[in-house]
């Protein structure tokens, strides 16, 4: 059904408990912050709407509500590649040192040793985060690939199917993305842009247990997201209650944004772990097919940007024949 080991990767959970603490931290303060400056946003467009009647009261504090959950998602949108680079980088780098059975150096912290190494592999967060944007530029570019060629099979009602797996497809490209940046770190490179242009030929070459793979993850992680969604739906709908002049979506929009702390910071490390096991190990032995590297430049822009960044533009060529799958 599956080729990653749940056991493997809760063990691998349990055993980064620091960063898991940290990503509780960084997320759920993250919906925090949301819920308390869309709050005061409110605040002050109910304080504004006493200016009015009961109408221009309601208006005011609905649009102050979005007011507050824009500016908040405006600082959060700046603050995204710095997330990338501490967070997700730092723990990924922690996640290849359990996979290799290396165990972490005494006398420092997970979090201490894994931004050592994240600066050494990636001296910038804006080069960790640029990459990061090509990769899933590439990905997208394979996935698309996999629903052209369902659309011109002859089976009826072809082309609707392959528009919905090319929906379900991107949602599972995103678990994908920090696999490749994985790469990166375990192959210990001096340029991450060679080392992400190699880890995407590999995955090209195995790109079909990797994408089944991943659907079963995304169908994993997003089930278990809702669960978390109409759990919170209470809780949710209660701090609206108590907002000045509350609104109804209010309670639907923080659902979803605890559903969403929920799934940054636990379900996707979780199958961050799955699906390294699964790259790791359809990977092994095999050396980046230069068919493929011609493929993927053919095929995506973001490719060619990735190789033209290569030791400054001049990227050497794949010399060896790898093992498809």
């Amino acid at each position: 059904m599956w080729d990653f080991s749940i056991g493997s990767a809760l063990a691998m959970m349990a055993r980064t408990l620091p960063f898991i603490l940290l990503r509780v931290a960084v997320y759920f303060g993250m919906a925090l912050g949301y819920m308390l400056v869309t709050g005061t946003g409110a605040g002050i467009g109910y304080g504004i709407g006493g200016f009015g009647d009961d109408g221009f009261r309601a208006s005011s504090t609905l649009w102050g509500g979005v007011a507050g959950f824009g500016l908040f998602g405006a600082i959060m949108y700046w603050a995204r590649e710095y997330v990338l680079y501490i967070v997700k980088a730092g723990h990924i780098a922690v996640l290849v040192e359990l996979i290799d059975g290396r165990p972490m150096p005494q006398g420092r912290s997970q979090i201490a040793h894994a931004a050592t190494v994240v600066r050494q592999r990636f001296a910038q967060a804006s080069v960790l985060f640029a990459i990061d944007q090509l990769v899933r530029g590439v990905i997208g570019a394979i996935t698309g690939v996999v629903r052209a060629v369902l659309a011109l099979l002859p089976i009826p009602g072809a082309r609707q199917v392959s528009g919905l797996l090319h929906a379900f497809l991107r949602v599972a490209v995103g678990l994908i993305d920090e696999v490749i940046l994985a790469h990166a770190i375990r192959s210990r490179a001096t340029d991450p842009w060679a080392s992400a242009r190699e880890a995407l030929v590999l995955y090209g070459q195995n790109y079909r247990p990797m994408l089944k793979n991943a659907a079963w993850m995304a169908v994993i992680v997003y089930g278990l997201s809702f669960v978390v969604f109409l759990v919170m739906l209470a809780p949710a709908a209660l701090v609206v209650y108590l907002m000045p002049g509350a609104w109804a979506a209010g309670g639907f929009v923080f659902a979803l944004l605890f559903a969403w702390a929920v799934k940054a910071a636990l379900l996707e490390p979780f199958a961050v772990a799955c699906m390294m096991q699964v790259y790791f190990r359809a990977i092994e032995g095999q050396s980046p097919d230069p068919e493929w590297d011609a493929r993927l430049e053919q095929m995506s822009g973001h490719f060619r940007k990735l190789k033209g960044r290569i030791a400054g533009g001049r990227a050497a060529p794949v010399s060896h024949q790898g093992e498809t799958a």
